[in-house]
């Protein structure tokens, strides 16, 4: 018999300090898992190639985006890998019904109770309750798992045994404290909101109108982890208040409004609410995944017939607590494909600085996946005069740096560089020891986010409150590009898709609003983090985005 291959070797801790590990047995319970396949390491770079040829505005190719079986054609493993897995599925008494494969074809999700778990991958589950969120309990494996050499050999891993994901604790409210801001916009969404961000605020400083009328064939989405629902009420309340429309077109997934009542889902009616509020009447549709798995959310995008053309998704973890690179290079395979379809997708950067939710350290800790090179990362952000609409400073809690595990790819090595020889000629370079100068570098770009004016939130069924971090940056960034690609679509073009090469384009940089004035996201006091200079920085990316700026060059390419 072929010997037995240890899959994702690198990972020799399971368990975590955030998960406790019940006593229960669970050997009857069903589990759902994923087999990932490997894709071909030479299609995978032609892939690149040409996604990298598509999605640069100076080519010729600009904007030509694949459908589903023409990447499937470039990209997918062979038939042979999935019939050998299925096969070694069978084996186990796994009968079709349990397993199904992915549009792509380079997915295989498998129902099968865990003491047949247990047996196929040499290992042994467990449960681990959430320290913080009682009601979550998760099945994880609590020693290495393994494959036989010949199913390892089309396996790139196993997913959704191994990792820990981060719950996000419950943002922190903010109360007005009802005073009325010399800048008007700041009054615009009833007096529990005086000073708050708004919809006008942003309409303002980013330069964009409402809509009316959305061009046919536009979409957007937002995706919803852990319990993250939203009700019609709040959506109503704060339209009302506002002088906005939110509402949702489709939900995948399922929802849960109740849960809202008692003020959980505040993370889901930011999303909802500030896209909404910027990009209505673009169709909106709520992918709700209640796996905590990337991967997942991912699959559920790239299964959909028609998948909404921009993703806001405000979720991540470090780096350091993805557990492997097998992972992170699985999650990476799928953006690309993503991209490559002319969906853009959008990750907010994190809330805890150059230091990530590990803390301070002796190394910052990048976030993924806004460290991923097919994804936009978008930072924070706070006015630098509170409560007037003007110059931005960077939020000190807002996510960036440079990745560990992805290297730098060409399209952003210029302003990189610049950005190195800049911060060390004022003197303001970290200490090298601390970040990995040849990594992807983060954010691209960013919005207000801060706490100088959090956002004006409608939640509780009815009530108001005010939240800050990346996961209000990014919904609002994503919303300008979907009104960006209905500049496109109503001219006939292709969406916009992969965002990067053209976020780092000299003629779409010169359409942000520069944060320049030295301000650094550490994060923590006494600590030294990137700080924001001329152009592209790693504290905001570009800067905030003027929308009239970009719509004027958005039909060039």
């Amino acid at each position: 018999r072929a010997a037995d291959v240890r899959m994702e070797p690198s990972v020799n801790v399971f368990s975590s300090s955030k998960w406790q590990l019940e006593k229960t047995p669970i050997d009857n319970d069903v589990i759902k898992t994923t087999f990932v396949l490997k894709h071909d390491k030479a299609a995978m770079e032609a892939f690149e190639r040409t996604l990298l040829d598509r999605s640069n505005p100076k080519s010729s190719n600009y904007g030509k985006w694949l459908k589903h079986d023409e990447i499937k054609s470039r990209i997918a493993p062979s038939t042979d890998s999935v019939k050998k897995v299925t096969e070694f599925l069978n084996s186990f008494g796994i009968t079709e019904k349990d397993i199904s494969v992915n549009k792509m074809g380079d997915m295989l999700t498998v129902s099968m109770p865990v003491k047949t778990a247990n047996k196929m991958l040499k290992t042994e589950f467990a449960l681990f309750r959430s320290a913080s969120q009682r009601n979550v309990a998760i099945p994880r494996i609590t020693k290495p798992y393994y494959l036989p050499e010949e199913i390892a050999q089309h396996v790139q891993i196993v997913a959704d045994i191994v990792r820990f994901p981060s719950l996000r604790q419950g943002p922190t409210i903010f109360n007005s404290d009802g005073k009325v801001s010399t800048d008007p916009e700041f009054n615009t969404c009833g007096t529990k909101c005086n000073g708050f961000t708004t919809p006008d605020v942003l309409k303002t400083a980013y330069s964009f109108e409402y809509m009316t009328t959305a061009t046919a064939g536009n979409s957007m989405s937002v995706a919803e982890f852990q319990y993250q629902y939203y009700d019609n009420t709040d959506l109503q309340s704060f339209g009302d208040a506002c002088g906005v429309t939110a509402d949702v077109e489709v939900t995948i997934g399922g929802n849960n409004p109740k849960i809202c009542e008692a003020g959980g889902c505040v993370e889901a009616l930011l999303d909802i609410e500030y896209i909404e509020a910027v990009a209505n009447p673009i169709p909106l549709t709520v992918i709700y995944s209640p796996t905590y798995s990337l991967l997942d959310w991912v699959n559920q995008v790239m299964d959909m017939a028609d998948p909404p053309l921009v993703h806001s998704v405000s979720y991540g973890n470090d780096e350091v607590q993805q557990t492997s690179t097998e992972y992170m290079d699985s999650c990476n395979e799928q953006f690309m494909a993503a991209g490559a379809m002319g969906l853009s997708i959008l990750f907010a950067a994190g809330d805890q600085g150059v230091w990530g939710r590990s803390g301070v350290g002796s190394t910052y800790h990048p976030d993924f996946p806004a460290s991923s090179p097919y994804v936009t990362a978008v930072g924070g952000t706070n006015f630098a005069t509170k409560s007037v609409i003007g110059e931005e400073s960077t939020w000190d809690c807002g996510g960036g740096g440079f990745s560990d595990t992805f290297a730098r790819p060409s399209w952003q090595e210029d302003a990189v560089t610049n950005y190195i020889s800049k911060a060390t000629a004022a003197g303001v370079l970290p200490d090298q020891n601390l970040w990995n100068s040849t990594g992807r570098a983060y954010p691209d770009v960013s919005a207000l986010g801060g706490q100088t004016n959090p956002y004006c939130v409608g939640i509780k069924g009815g009530s108001f409150g005010g939240v800050a971090g990346t996961s209000a940056s990014c919904p609002v960034v994503a919303g300008i590009f979907a009104q960006l690609n209905d500049v496109r679509l109503k001219a006939g073009k292709s969406p916009l898709g992969w965002l990067n090469q053209l976020i780092y384009s000299a003629e779409a940089a010169a359409c942000f609003n520069d944060v320049n004035d030295g301000s650094m996201n550490n994060c923590n006091k006494g600590t030294v983090g990137f700080a924001a200079l001329d152009g592209w920085d790693p504290a905001t990316g570009y800067g905030s985005i003027n929308y009239s700026c970009m719509a004027g060059i958005i039909n060039n390419f």
